[in-house]
């Protein structure tokens, strides 16, 4: 099947029309969301496959189905390749999502009720970090840390005084909107203080931790877990890795106590990420992602932006864009017009709403993928502030738009899908 769309259209002309909508949206204008990022025609030729007809419920030699001896190979070699790529014990490669591996992870190590750290959302973390709103904040009791109200990084004494007061029995590492280095060995020595398992949610960092321009977590958690699809730019889909004492409760958390059957295309993909990941040339690649970040921040400082904590270490950019007197909503619609995608958020202690905040959160993983440097960061940074400092101005987004889309032209991500 040379042309997948062209079959696609035979079919749903409708879908079909979506489907190169979007492969034109992602090839003529600029991708800044963080967790986002273009996957490899390997990853979607494998996500595209006849795995996805396989029912696989179990473990490789341990299925409740016939006809698994072909997929079980499959699912070892994720789970193979992804314990080298990181230097861990054990893996589960079959979470359907970032929130799905963590919801396995708390299966496995908690009981209903027990008390748990973890980043507040409004500080940079996530909604299964301890949300009221979503299943963690619901079956456990959750106690929040955030960043100092000043340097708006991590306080590890504050964190450390907490743990101290709570005694949690799970400490959670990991942000989903947060641009410096994580100390894990802190964590760690603070889990141990207390008597509590320590959890690193890697979720965006999996790909600068697999390419060395982040510290890994593996030597210090308990578990990690992460999301395949930002930094690490596989499908997306989720990863839990343990140590072996842990290998067992993981696994039978994911299967029987969480999903059913796992998405073995999906399984496959992974595998197929992870041995690109496993390559020279995606270190050089994560390295690049953290030093295109620092030239945006550094770019959008100078045009004006408070960059939250002053900088960044990884993939991450939060933007303040008070300033600019626009919301997080305002830039996230214009810029969007203006061919440039972004994502509103909130920056810590934010005064604003949350489908509204004071923010931008911004990545650099899809426009490295795309093959930009510093010197595109360095235009992208100019496009940004020319829209924002008239949101309204047809004028001034339409010539952005055009900018945009002469600069994606020179780094299409998907030439052959034209």
């Amino acid at each position: 099947m040379s042309d997948p769309v062209a079959a696609i259209a035979a079919v749903d002309p409708q879908i079909a029309d979506v489907i190169r909508r979007e492969v034109e949206r992602q090839n003529t204008t600029i991708q800044l969301i963080a967790s986002e990022n273009f996957t490899s025609p390997a990853v979607m030729a494998a996500q595209g496959s006849v795995l996805t007809n396989k029912y696989s419920e179990g473990y490789p030699g341990k299925r409740y189905y016939g006809g698994n001896v072909v997929v079980d190979e499959a699912e070892e070699l994720a789970r193979q390749r992804v314990c080298a790529l990181f230097g861990a014990d054990h893996a589960n490669v079959q979470p359907h999502s970032g929130a799905n591996a963590n919801m396995a992870a708390y299966l496995a190590l908690l009981e209903p009720g027990d008390k748990v750290m973890g980043m507040r959302l409004d500080q940079g973390g996530h909604l299964t970090h301890g949300s009221p709103v979503n299943f963690s904040g619901r079956l456990y009791d959750f106690v929040g840390y955030g960043v100092d109200d000043d340097t708006e990084c991590l306080d590890y004494d504050r964190i450390r005084d907490l743990a101290l007061a709570e005694r949690p029995k799970l400490i959670v590492a990991g942000a989903t909107a947060y641009p410096r280095t994580i100390d894990f060995a802190v964590f760690r020595a603070i889990a141990d203080e207390v008597g509590a398992l320590l959890m690193v949610d890697a979720a965006h960092i999996a790909g600068l931790i697999a390419g060395g321009a982040h510290p890994s977590p593996v030597p210090y958690a308990d578990v990690m877990c992460f999301t395949n699809h930002k930094t690490l730019r596989g499908p997306r889909a989720g990863t839990i890795l343990c140590r072996e004492e842990h290998a067992a409760a993981i696994d039978k958390a994911v299967f029987p106590g969480l999903q059913g059957g796992p998405l073995m295309h999906v399984v496959a993909a992974k595998a197929v990420a992870f041995h690109e990941a496993s390559q020279p040339a995606f270190r050089e690649y994560a390295h690049q992602i953290v030093r295109n970040a620092r030239a945006l921040a550094d770019g959008l400082a100078a045009a004006g932006f408070r960059i939250v904590s002053g900088g960044t270490d990884n993939h991450l950019i939060l933007v303040d864009l008070r300033p600019f007197g626009v919301t997080g909503k305002v830039a996230q619609e214009s810029l969007d017009l203006a061919g440039i995608t972004t994502n509103k958020n909130a920056i810590p202690n934010d005064p604003a709403k949350p489908f509204v905040t004071s923010g931008l959160r911004l990545g650099t993983a899809a426009v490295t993928t795309a093959g930009m440097g510093e010197e595109q960061m360095a235009e992208i940074a100019d496009l940004i502030a020319r829209v924002l400092r008239a949101p309204d101005d047809v004028t001034v987004r339409d010539d952005v738009r055009d900018a945009a889309a002469r600069l994606s032209a020179k780094f299409i991500p998907y030439p052959d899908l034209v």
